[in-house]
């Protein structure tokens, strides 16, 4: 079955047909990098991670870049505050960004471009467009004229009149029409700034991911995703701009990611309700977190509260829950061969199921579905006097695969108990098989202490962390 993807451009799905047969170039715009992120910042992090990582389980190989936002009004501002250089402020806050969402189980991008790094690109495209008449200059600013680009506003599918009638002129602006947009800002005293046709100064927002898409992966793209909010101006922009330069169609699928409430209300820092992600990784398993913002269709909005993510916790250990218990009973499995072949089928089935979901415009939440039906079958499985150690490692394996798609690892926590802990699972089996009970309690009260929670079956001693 192949993909599709809701293609905000056209607003269906569509069957997804890349440039290349076995390539894919993904854009997704990166974070503006003044402060730590937010939970909001997050998502789109992990949903397209998730998107790229079901790209490559298909066969194809993805081109993926996510893009630093490294001058800006916002960190120039934070700069200032803080008594530190521009670069400084954005390095600190582009480390810290990767190193929170790859806890979050985020795969590194094949590019990681910076708008400092991507300055030559930028002054020749703004130039282009100024030459062919799509720009012009205005003592030192280059604005950019959606009246003259023919299809301003398909993506967010507005008429140029309805955006015009929205739009102001801010005092000091010297554009024509309210609609146009910077290209390139005239710095002020004491400002960083680059050297341009124009003068001293930095680029508008638009402009950088035009140019830095077009870098890495060429004039015509196959995925551009970010955050609903980016829709429009951003998208739009990009689009306008992109496709004025070249005369090519700039992306062929667009991709946005729904909002994130908290607890029912939109997060925002004037309600006192702004989550950042590191906050949130010291407190939570990041994979949990992640389990939790997969456990929405994408494109839906998602709301966050801490008993949403406590349910996920419980959730996410059921699968893990199965998967031990799997491992603990191939101990002593055998080499049957009694319905072997029909188990590993169903076990096929659920594979087949998941991809499904998958392939249906990444749809996590019913592939997460599909998991959970995969380990009940699983713990059925586990019911059968005699197991087959073929059948169950199909189980793990497929667990652990359709995890992998979604980014979500198994720790194999038996890997993870240190020399203590076995010693004391073993003295307490022992005890019991002396019949020294007193023992044998003391052992599971001292390892629940530790975390280490103990179940007697008449398989054996199976424990779990708690």
């Amino acid at each position: 079955m192949s993909v599709t993807i809701y293609n905000t451009l056209n607003r269906e799905k569509q069957s997804f047909q890349p440039l290349q047969d076995n390539r894919v170039s993904m854009y997704v715009c990166g974070p503006t990098v003044y402060n730590y992120i937010h939970i909001g910042n997050a998502r789109p992090a992990i949903v397209f991670d998730t998107v790229r990582r079901h790209l490559e389980y298909k066969g194809y190989n993805v081109d993926y870049v996510l893009n630093f936002t490294d001058v800006d009004d916002k960190i120039i501002k934070a700069a200032n505050e803080l008594g530190e250089e521009v670069q400084d402020v954005a390095n600190r806050f582009i480390d810290a960004y990767l190193e929170d969402v790859y806890a979050l189980g985020v795969k590194e991008a094949t590019y990681n471009p910076r708008v400092t790094e991507t300055m030559d690109e930028v002054i020749i495209f703004i130039k282009g467009l100024v030459d062919k008449g799509f720009a012009y200059v205005a003592d030192g600013d280059v604005y950019f004229k959606p009246r003259a680009f023919d299809n301003y506003g398909k993506l967010s599918q507005q008429s140029i009149d309805e955006l015009r009638s929205g739009a102001r002129i801010q005092i000091g602006e010297k554009k024509e029409d309210p609609l146009d947009f910077a290209l390139w800002k005239q710095a002020k005293p004491d400002e960083i700034a680059w050297s341009s046709p124009w003068g001293l100064g930095r680029p508008g927002w638009h402009i950088e991911c035009s140019a830095m898409a077009k870098k890495y992966l060429g004039e015509t793209i196959d995925i551009h995703a970010g955050g609903q909010d980016l829709t429009f101006p951003h998208h739009e922009n990009e689009i306008a701009q992109s496709e004025a330069m070249t005369g090519k169609s700039f992306a062929n699928y667009w991709m946005h990611n729904g909002y994130i409430n908290i607890d029912n209300e939109k997060m925002s820092k004037s309600l006192g309700n702004f989550v950042l992600t590191r906050d949130l990784i010291e407190k939570h398993d990041p994979h949990v977190i992640r389990f939790f913002m997969l456990s929405v269709h994408y494109r839906n909005p998602i709301n966050f509260t801490e008993e949403l993510l406590d349910s996920a916790k419980i959730s996410l250990d059921r699968i893990k829950t199965a998967y031990h218990n799997l491992e603990h009973r191939k101990q002593t499995s055998m080499n049957l061969e009694k319905d072997v072949d029909k188990w590993l089928e169903k076990v096929e089935g659920f594979t087949k199921q998941f991809e499904a979901e998958m392939d249906d415009d990444f749809n996590t939440a019913n592939a997460i579905s599909v998991l959970f039906d995969l380990t009940k079958e699983a713990n059925l499985y586990l019911q059968s006097k005699q197991t087959s150690t073929k059948v169950i490692e199909s189980f793990q394996q497929t667990i652990l695969d359709l995890l992998g798609v979604l980014g979500i690892e198994l720790q194999n926590e038996k890997e993870l108990l240190d020399e203590e802990i076995e010693t004391l699972i073993q003295e307490r089996i022992d005890a019991r098989k002396n019949r020294d009970f007193n023992r044998a309690d003391e052992i599971r009260d001292e390892l629940k202490e530790k975390n280490i929670l103990l179940e007697d079956t008449p398989q054996g001693t199976r424990w779990k962390r708690g």
